[in-house]
């Protein structure tokens, strides 16, 4: 599976998503920018690891509106999300019992803003 693949859905309400927490189980809630809805992005413990994916959908809740992927039931352990096949956007650690947090690099690292930021 491509790390990039989009699909087109449409939103998600308040409630259409419960996480079971507990022993060495979390999850993940990775925050991205609008123009990644419809992407599934992958996330594995290690770059010879399984993969697994989840789509960015906007999520419409109390507090307003945001996009983001859900990952749950995750094992404790580090792991990398994929900005595609070969290329890491970062890493994050789930904790058994927790809710981790990641947000989306808002610009590739190898992007034309990226390389007029470091010069």
């Amino acid at each position: 599976m491509d790390a990039s693949s989009r699909h087109d859905t449409g939103p998600t309400g308040p409630g259409s998503v419960i996480l079971e927490l507990g022993g060495d189980i979390g999850a993940l809630i990775l925050e991205a920018p609008p123009d990644l809805a419809g992407r599934e992005i992958e996330i594995s413990t290690s770059e010879r690891a399984a993969r697994t994916h989840s789509l960015v959908r906007e999520r419409r809740g109390g507090a307003g509106t945001g996009h983001a992927a859900v990952y749950p039931g995750l094992p404790a352990a580090d792991y990398i999300i994929w900005r595609d096949d070969g290329t890491p956007a970062g890493t994050v650690t789930i904790r058994g019992g927790t809710v981790a947090r990641f947000r989306w690099p808002e610009v590739a690292p190898d992007s034309e803003a990226s390389r007029q930021r470091s010069v």
